[in-house]
């Protein structure tokens, strides 16, 4: 008898409609491409934190290596939970949300939103510092602008659809693997004859140093370098946060992807930080350490210098290069993460669905801003954008970490793995809180307050937004018990069978009858019995949520059946002919064009009807937040040379 499965929280299977899991799912190369270069990409500029933290006392670098390692190999597991209880992706925000509650999954998901928004500019700020290492301080004043250059680029870039040919890309990651762990080995090779003398003085080091301070004093340092350079970590929820993207069955190739991926991390940022405590490395000004210890390595090939600074040079582009994709992958994944928040009404609907020309273009528009303002903010220092970055990152993996600890806690009775589940959660939250508290006390007065109040503000945010949606719907709500008929009146109205003679009126309609009735009052007040024919078009919005949800969409198509059975009741009710037609889409204003001209191919004397909600004069800033289907709907049917007329419907 095997152990009873865990809960899963969303279908792996498929959905109710084939096209917008097609869109959804994107090439599996170019998700292991972006995947893969958020979490190496880290190596770049976590390893180097974490060493330097160490101060004076370097003697601590090898247990670091140990220390990174396993911190690697326990987050990672505790990722592996996550995608399989969450395999329709959301991450640290799903987690958070269905395991902890709404609230709890607001903090987590304005938290990676912040954090998402960091990534760009963490990693384009460390790819120029990359390159800049190369060239004489006084070119340093030009960084700024070549990194609000470089955002810019990549807005455009996507924009204009080259996220499709990113899978080009997938050398890079490739190539910046191979050479970096042929460094590190090489590295390793030549001080192999002083691993030995290495070893007995860390361990002298260590004794000498507890004997004067206590071994509580040798912890904390370990644990303090280990949370400062936290930004190590911060690429491997990148699966789990997108899993929904992998190929079937997500599950086993998110738990692949992510052992591979994490292994590689764990191999390159120990690595590196080996290299760094046994190649005796120390910080110059304008300099990485990667680059430092690099052109040390190289010289030990006993070429010429010209090809030592060539090859050197190609090492830090590469290493510029893998970070610029991954730069680039927030701007393609973290449309995911915008559309589970907008699907909750935390964010503009907006960004919920999952069209290219709905979703990715304004997602790729903010994201993108965001970062913008964020590096002049800043001013580019890299030193403050990693601490703003670790503090989001490990503020929503506490609490997704926290979710899965509670969960498995309530699961003691159901699951005999419970156990050994709940010790990887709970080993994953102390890493993470840990890394969080010695972040945010270390770095508290240098980044971690602001960083602090950045995140609170997108929580106002969007609290606003979903307070904005709930004044909305209770509105609805009434309109539609204004105009609501009971059961025993539905099933009583005999509907009008047959067409009747004169116009049709094709109206768009939602899943709430009440706006829809309301129109139809408007038409037959402006033209008095000149429609007597009703025409209903409506399209259901498959949206992150509900392409991988197969009862949500269920759920949606029950409540719209609902409303239409209303309108046809009321239609019935004074004597118009009634007819509908509904259609299932990522985009909803493609959708119903397609409806009104086949309506208008079925009904030549007809008129197209739709309505926009007007709100009191001191919420009229709030219009944004509404995706204008009308007026969108309006544009498309006018290069189809078909008017639309759209009626207000005024909110009070």
């Amino acid at each position: 008898m095997g152990h009873t499965a865990p809960k899963t929280f969303g279908a792996q299977g498929g959905t109710l409609d084939i096209e917008a899991r097609q869109r959804n799912s994107l090439a599996v190369l170019l998700a292991w491409a972006g995947l893969g270069a958020n979490s190496l990409s880290a190596a770049c500029y976590g390893p180097e934190n974490s060493f330097l933290a160490l101060g004076g006392h370097a003697e601590l670098g090898l247990p670091l290596v140990l220390v990174t390692v396993i911190a690697v190999a326990l987050i990672a597991l505790a990722h592996i939970q996550m995608l399989e209880l969450f395999p329709n992706g959301g991450g640290s925000y799903q987690v958070a949300t269905h395991l902890l509650g709404p609230h709890a999954g607001l903090v987590a998901g304005a938290a990676l939103l912040v954090d998402y928004v960091l990534a760009i500019t963490v990693s384009l700020a460390s790819g120029t510092e990359a390159l800049f290492s190369l060239l004489p301080l006084d070119a340093h004043a030009y960084k700024l602008p070549l990194e609000a250059g470089l955002i810019v680029v990549l807005a455009v870039l996507n924009l204009r659809g080259l996220r499709l040919a990113i899978w080009l890309l997938l050398p890079v990651v490739l190539l910046f693997l191979v050479v970096h762990a042929a460094l590190i080995i090489y590295g390793i090779s030549i001080k192999v004859s002083d691993v030995g003398i290495a070893f007995h003085e860390t361990s002298l080091g260590i004794q000498q140093l507890s004997a004067a301070s206590g071994w509580l004093f040798v912890i904390a340092l370990l644990v303090r370098a280990c949370g400062l350079g936290g930004s190590t970590y911060c690429g491997v929820e990148a699966i789990s946060n997108n899993v929904n993207l992998l190929a079937e069955p997500r599950v086993r190739t998110g738990r692949r992807t992510m052992i591979v991926v994490s292994g590689g991390l764990a191999f390159i940022a120990g690595g590196l930080i080996f290299l760094y405590s046994s190649w005796r490395a120390h910080a110059v000004s304008g300099e990485t350490l990667n680059a430092s210890v690099f052109s040390a390595i190289l010289a030990n090939l006993g070429l010429d210098q010209g090809t030592t600074q060539t090859m050197l040079v190609g090492i830090l582009a590469l290493e510029a290069a893998i970070l610029f994709v991954a730069a680039n992958s927030i701007l393609i994944f973290g449309q995911s993460l915008l559309a589970h928040m907008a699907s909750d009404s935390w964010l503009p609907h907006q960004f919920r669905n999952l069209s290219e020309r709905l979703v990715r273009q304004n997602g790729i528009i903010f994201v993108s801003s965001c970062a913008l303002g964020i590096l002049v903010w800043t001013g580019g220092d890299l030193a403050v954008l990693i601490v703003y970055y670790s503090i989001t990152v490990f503020l929503s993996l506490a609490l997704a970490k926290a979710g899965l600890v509670r969960y498995w806690w309530t699961q003691k009775r159901k699951s005999k793995v419970w156990l050994p589940r709940l010790m990887i959660a709970a080993a994953g939250f102390l890493v993470a809180l840990g890394i969080l508290f010695v972040t945010v006390t270390e770095r508290f007065f240098t980044g971690g307050w602001a960083t602090l109040c950045l995140t609170l503000a997108v929580i106002f945010v969007c609290v606003a937004i979903r307070r904005h949606y709930d004044w909305v719907d209770a509105r609805r709500r009434a309109m539609d018990i204004q105009f609501a008929l009971s059961q025993e009146e539905i099933d009583n109205q005999q509907p009008v069978a047959v067409r009747r003679e004169g116009a049709t009126a094709v109206v768009l309609t939602t899943q709430r009858w009440g706006p829809t009735i309301h129109t139809l009052l408007w038409i037959q007040r402006l033209f008095p019995d000149h429609f007597p024919n009703i025409h209903l078009i409506s399209a259901i919005t498959v949206d992150a949520r509900t392409v991988s949800t197969p009862e949500r969409l269920a759920k949606q198509a029950k409540t719209a059946g609902e409303a239409i059975a209303q309108v046809q009741a009321f239609c019935a009710k004074f004597g118009l002919y009634f007819s509908h037609s509904v259609a299932y889409g990522t985009d909803p204003v493609e959708e119903l064009t397609k409806l009104a001209i086949q309506a208008v191919s079925e009904f030549p004397d007809c008129v197209c009807f739709s309505n926009k909600l007007i709100f009191p004069p001191e919420k009229r800033f709030r219009e944004w937040l509404h995706n204008q289907t009308a007026l969108g709907l309006q544009r498309r049917l006018q290069l189809e040379a078909i008017p639309l007329v759209i009626l207000p419907i005024k909110l009070r």
